[in-house]
């Protein structure tokens, strides 16, 4: 890590704070729910919008054509061309879509 500081006294280091995003992605073939970190003071489309190829979401359960759960791991990258849509879930919407 690095930490440069300007004229005054203020410091700039090369960590990039993040928020955790809940939220359910649908790919060409599974539906993942897991988070998706998004730099403080962005929106989630703006994370979406980023040049790189992967998509990065931690605490992802991936689930099956027919919803059984194939993988729960901390860590997945998901290839962004195949992401056909993504919604962010607050608190009160994942109670309704767990039952």
């Amino acid at each position: 890590m690095t930490i440069e500081y300007d004229d005054k006294g203020k410091f700039y280091t090369d960590i990039v704070k993040k928020l955790p995003v809940s939220v359910v992605i649908q790919t060409v073939t599974h539906l993942v729910r897991g988070l998706v970190h998004v730099r403080d003071g962005e929106r989630l489309k703006n994370e979406l919008e980023r040049d790189e190829m992967f998509l990065a979401v931690t605490n992802a359960v991936v689930y099956s054509a027919d919803d059984k759960v194939l993988f729960t791991v901390p860590f997945i990258a998901l290839q962004r061309a195949q992401i056909i849509w993504i919604m962010p879930v607050d608190k009160e919407n994942q109670k309704d879509l767990s039952e």
